[in-house]
């Protein structure tokens, strides 16, 4: 399946061989080597502000949290210029329609401050994502021989029969939930990414230019051509 409206993007269909990820779907990405990756958006918690007991204790608890862990995880940390276009759009809307003339000056002088503030500094947002894998080659509650097999399967592994796929989901939906858990007893708020947020997730790293001008249509509403 081809999308029109990302094709004119695309300066080589040879670039796609170049990029690890074969498929995104059902709130999972699927890679060339046939393993899944699930994606947890993680809240983070102010670690300056805790007394120095509790920043021990935090510490301890992670350390001790990852101990319980037998695969690797993948913390990322995405640093992105903050985007307010759309707040700075809806305090020129509430300027428009202000009736009150000194409400309606202030919120022009805070709009021109707000604007002014980005101007002189560039202030950064921050994202942190917990990447949970899964791999039939490195599950050890398989057989020895189940993952021997998975080995030279993998490479077919990218177009997964439905019962293969639905026994990855299912392996990978407990693994980003036992993350999510553990996280949650260190005070870490997650929530999985779904498929739309992914596709945006990926499209933004591999675009950070092109995303903060042209930000992707949500996937629902693509025209899609066979």
């Amino acid at each position: 399946m081809r999308n029109k409206k990302l094709a004119g993007n695309v300066t080589s269909t040879a670039t796609q061989k170049y990029l690890d990820i074969a498929e995104i779907r059902d709130d999972l990405v699927v890679l060339n080597d046939g393993t899944v990756r699930g994606v947890l958006l993680v809240a983070s918690i102010n670690f300056d502000l805790k007394s120095e007991d509790e920043q021990r204790a935090t510490i301890g608890n992670y350390v001790n949290f990852l101990n319980t862990l037998d695969y690797p995880l993948q913390v990322i940390i995405q640093s992105r210029p903050l985007n307010i276009d759309d707040y700075i759009d809806r305090l020129k809307k509430m300027e428009r329609e202000q009736t009150n003339e000194l409400l309606r000056m202030q919120t022009a002088d805070y709009r021109g401050f707000v604007q002014e503030l980005l101007t002189l500094e560039q202030i950064m947002s921050k994202k942190f994502y917990v990447i949970v894998p899964y791999s039939p080659i490195s599950d050890t509650k398989r057989g020895f021989m189940s993952r021997f097999s998975a080995v030279f399967s993998s490479a077919k592994v990218v177009s997964l029969s439905r019962k293969r796929f639905e026994e990855f989901s299912g392996q990978l939906e407990k693994r980003c939930g036992f993350i999510a858990s553990g996280l949650g007893s260190l005070g870490l708020r997650s929530q999985r990414l779904s498929t739309q947020a992914l596709i945006e997730l990926y499209y933004n790293s591999y675009n950070p230019d092109l995303f903060q001008k042209q930000p992707m249509d949500d996937i629902n509403k693509l025209t899609i051509e066979t």
